[in-house]
């Protein structure tokens, strides 16, 4: 059987690694009062960011249609027999649901959306572990049973910088902005059933950054081999700081950098810093 990996742009995947890799992707957008961006294609994460400055409003985000999704499945019907599809949380978005919809709606290929139940770079690391099955010959049964054991040990952990996002955004009342950015609250937040919520309110950047230390730190001494990955919203100074440090403590470490996208971005705000680890 010739299995297909494909995710959407929330894993945030570099264009030459998935093309290096053949990981086939659907975009997200984000819809700012002139037009709608698919992310990864018609703008990049630099763009972004300098437009919400410039832009009065936050801008929107929005998933792919179930007409694109269907063009591309029927596409890869063409070369493959089945397609494992990887999506950001059910619980913030309708992609995974999308997929699966248009599945039902495509010939001659089996498709297997996957629900992350978490987004960005902790999306990807399932996409990553799919192609090295594939590759392996292993089947869509054993690669999903694969993430459902990963499932169990992945570890995502976001702290957002500044609150006017949640706010303009809907997720806070001004007030509740306005006190936090007050006493500089720095809430860390993961996901619980599919949605982000809070799960410690920090007073200082620098003690909500040790916060995700002391977290990972908890796995490291259980003497777990780790893949870990910083992820940043356009703060890549802090990110190789946030790094540096951490190899400095433990040199062993298997670490790398990935980024907030624009559909993230959008509601975590620039500045956020976040990490992210399984059990390989």
């Amino acid at each position: 059987m010739k299995i297909a990996v494909m995710t959407d742009s929330t894993a945030y995947i570099p264009k030459e690694i998935r093309d290096r890799l053949n990981i086939h992707m659907v975009p997200l957008s984000v819809v700012f009062e002139d037009a709608s961006y698919r992310e990864e294609i018609d703008i990049t994460t630099e763009e972004f960011y300098e437009k919400v400055k410039a832009s009065p409003e936050l801008p929107k985000t929005s998933q792919p249609s179930i007409g694109y999704i269907t063009e591309k499945l029927e596409e890869l019907a063409k070369d493959y027999d089945a397609v494992i599809s990887i999506h950001l949380s059910s619980g913030i978005s309708g992609t995974y649901q999308a997929v699966m919809s248009a599945g039902r709606m495509v010939e001659g290929i089996k498709v297997y959306p996957y629900d992350s139940e978490i987004s960005c770079s902790a999306q990807a690391f399932y996409v990553y572990e799919g192609i090295e099955m594939a590759k392996e010959k292993k089947t869509p049964e054993e690669i999903i049973a694969r993430f459902d054991e990963m499932k169990k040990g992945l570890r995502a952990y976001f702290m957002v910088d500044d609150l006017t996002n949640l706010q303009r955004g809907g997720r806070l009342s001004g007030a509740q902005a306005l006190v936090g950015s007050l006493l500089q609250v720095k809430p860390i937040l993961h996901f619980v059933d599919k949605l982000i919520v809070p799960f410690e309110k920090i007073r200082t950047r620098k003690k909500a950054l040790n916060r995700l230390v002391s977290l990972l730190e908890e796995d490291l001494e259980q003497d777990k081999d780790l893949k870990i990955v910083i992820i940043h919203a356009n703060a890549r100074d802090s990110a190789i700081k946030f790094k540096d440090n951490l190899v400095g403590k433990h040199p062993d470490l298997d670490l790398s950098i990935s980024y907030f996208g624009p559909v993230i971005g959008t509601h975590l705000g620039e500045g956020a810093i976040g990490m992210c680890w399984y059990e390989k």
